[in-house]
């Protein structure tokens, strides 16, 4: 879950930009929503990963 925690920080940070670079202000918040989709993605794919080792251990 560290990878998960670097990428909310990378949303984090672009938010941070959207608030204080006016100007680039779209840029910013989209850059923010792909690390949110990357977030997402991640937790998906920890849940996965956690329901193919609980059904192995319920085969066992």
């Amino acid at each position: 879950m560290n990878r998960l925690v670097e990428i909310r920080s990378q949303e984090s940070l672009c938010r941070e930009r959207a608030a204080l670079d006016l100007q680039r202000r779209l840029f910013w918040l989209a850059q923010a929503q792909e690390w949110e989709q990357r977030a997402l993605d991640e937790i998906a794919y920890h849940f996965r990963e956690c329901n193919v080792a609980q059904t192995e251990l319920g085969r066992n």
